[in-house]
């Protein structure tokens, strides 16, 4: 009879980003992970914000898509990291009025006094952010994306096989004798 020992962590991982140390759950439920995971996809469909191409997407809907970003990340985190990642403070003339942890709530408040905007207290480039997501996702996830629903994935690879054999338009047009 084979016998396997599997070690579990039990020390929090943790991302230094200048400085500031984000730390996260030594270990993560996979379900629990899943169920972060599947809200992030659905947050992020329904915006229709691609990550890779942020130049034609409504700032709105990235700013929440980036929320929704800092949401999973702080499902995973402890809780004094989350409560830092998810801060969000009301400023006007460089001074913070409230502070609050719901998008909601700040966005209400803001509105209500004339000049004000919603900050991240922890502001980060949204490519740490998207570091951060991938980092999180290999340490919870087994090293790879989670599997999703199909609707949820990408576009499949093309599938093999025998290719055409027509010419394309750019070839005909060009001819490449000589290379």
């Amino acid at each position: 009879m084979a016998t396997r020992t599997f070690a579990l962590n039990t020390e929090p991982h943790v991302a230094d980003i200048g400085g500031t140390k984000l730390e996260f759950q030594p270990e993560v439920f996979g379900d629990e992970f899943m169920d972060a995971y599947v809200e992030l996809r659905e947050a992020q469909k329904a915006k229709g914000v691609d990550m890779d191409n942020l130049v034609d997407a409504d700032p709105a809907d990235v700013r929440r898509t980036v929320r929704a970003l800092r949401l999973f990340l702080a499902r995973q985190m402890l809780e004094d990291s989350a409560e830092l990642i998810l801060r969000l403070n009301v400023v006007k003339d460089g001074k913070t009025l409230e502070t609050f942890r719901d998008l909601d709530d700040a966005e209400e408040y803001a509105a209500q006094h004339q000049g004000a905007r919603v900050v991240d207290a922890f502001r980060l480039p949204t490519r740490v952010i998207v570091e951060l997501l991938e980092w999180v996702v290999e340490l919870f996830g087994g090293g790879s994306r989670p599997t999703t629903s199909s609707v949820a994935s990408s576009t499949p690879s093309r599938q093999a096989g025998k290719r055409g054999t027509g010419v394309s338009p750019s070839r005909a047009s060009t001819p490449t004798r000589g290379r």
